[in-house]
């Protein structure tokens, strides 16, 4: 495994101003991870034996991002360098956070508090790799391994527990033994771990190359630890296909499609999901299980019930999920000509919406029309209409029906 990096730019003049200050500076984490396994990092973290203080001294303009932990960022062209002070963490009262911090010169410390080998490894051009876990082992074996004990890295903070599920499935990596064995052991404390947090794990190990790795928070009764309704989610249907856009909406309503949308609703909100994933999700596993249409008019009327992206979406999700699976579910379809017809629907323009609509709620109040309910209930009965007829499609024979 090649062990140097490319360092970006200004991470480089980063470093090379705090060293030539009298600092150690290193890059370090999830960037070192990364670039060894020859991953795009998607941040490049810092650590430095310098306090924040001397870090805001150096840097002049710095963002007080986690100073209680030792945290600034610095802004070069846009983009933010968190440079973080050595440090020793101290008591955890709460599962999740430390009671309080203790900056440290020595790099070991620091990295000894770190959650996985593999994100405890630091690399500066000048010193090279720092690996006093095994992290680079753990890579090559392809192992998610905690540093040090796992029961006390897991005490210290349970959203760990998550994190070591969603590396496992990002990176197709293995679990190790004593750390899963720990994960069922600490399991309770996800108590003290919020909502939101939790969520943000899942989705992303639910956008990774392994969706189904999520039966793992059934392998260790975890679900019932993840939200109120999540344990009614039967392991053994889980089956998402990691050829699905990594969309938040699409990966969550192929794990939530067995759910009644009720129960699919009320998992995505009880875990914080934004109101706009909850929604299209909703829609993806109302219709899933559900034929399109047999005919050109039941297509359209399909597709006049959500947005034209969706639709796309439904229809992919439909192809993931498989033919044997919508024939259990006693949905038979030609997919392949639900979708030919859905091309010629669009190339021709037909009405699906009612801002398609050739005549508009303006042009009826225009006739005589007052606003109000019957407003809008005759702009529907139109679109009824024209979805049946699209040539009827035109201003001068809506406003004679």
């Amino acid at each position: 495994m090649e062990l140097t990096m490319q360092v970006p730019k200004h991470a480089q003049e980063i470093l090379e101003q705090l060293n030539n200050h009298g600092f150690e500076a290193y890059v370090v984490g999830g960037c070192v991870r990364d670039s060894l396994l020859h991953r795009v990092p998607g941040d490049w973290d810092i650590t430095t034996s310098a306090r924040p203080e001397q870090v805001k001294a150096i840097f002049g303009h710095t963002i007080d991002t986690g100073l209680q932990h030792g945290t600034v960022t610095i802004m070069r062209d846009k983009v933010g360098y968190e440079v973080t002070t050595y440090r020793i963490d101290g008591e955890y009262e709460d599962g999740r956070h430390p009671k309080e911090v203790e900056f440290t010169s020595n790099l070991l410390e620091d990295l000894k508090r770190r959650d996985f080998t593999i994100n405890a490894m630091a690399y500066n051009p000048k010193e090279g790799l720092v690996d006093a876990f095994e992290g680079i082992q753990d890579l090559k074996e392809k192992r998610i391994r905690c540093v040090g004990n796992a029961l006390e890295r897991f005490t210290e903070d349970a959203l760990r527990i998550l994190r070591a599920i969603r590396f496992s499935a990002q990176l197709g990596f293995s679990i190790e033994e004593s750390t899963w064995e720990a994960i069922k052991v600490i399991a309770p404390n996800l108590i003290h771990v919020s909502k939101e947090r939790i969520q943000v794990e899942l989705t992303k190990l639910l956008l990774s190359n392994h969706p189904d790795e999520i039966r793992k928070v059934f392998d260790r009764e975890l679900d019932t630890r993840i939200c109120a309704d999540f344990p009614k989610i039967n392991p053994a249907q889980i089956a998402i296909d990691p050829g699905l856009p990594k969309e938040k909406h699409m990966r969550w309503a192929a794990l939530l499609r067995h759910q009644t949308p009720e129960e699919a609703v009320a998992i995505l909100r009880q875990l914080k999901l934004d109101n706009d994933t909850i929604s299209k999700a909703k829609t993806l596993v109302q219709w899933w299980k559900r034929p399109i249409g047999a005919d050109q008019t039941q297509i359209r009327k399909t597709m006049s019930q959500m947005a034209p992206e969706l639709y796309d979406d439904l229809l992919v999700l439909k192809t993931s999920v498989g033919e044997l699976e919508l024939q259990a579910e006693g949905c038979v379809e030609d997919l392949d000509w639900v979708k030919t017809q859905s091309r010629e629907i669009r190339q021709r323009g037909d009405c699906v919406s009612l801002k398609e609509l050739a005549i508009t709620g303006a042009d009826l109040i225009q006739s005589g029309m007052k606003p109000g309910k019957e407003l809008g209930e005759t702009l529907k009965r139109l679109l009824e209409l024209v979805l049946e007829h699209p040539e009827w499609n035109t201003k001068d024979i809506l406003k004679k029906v």
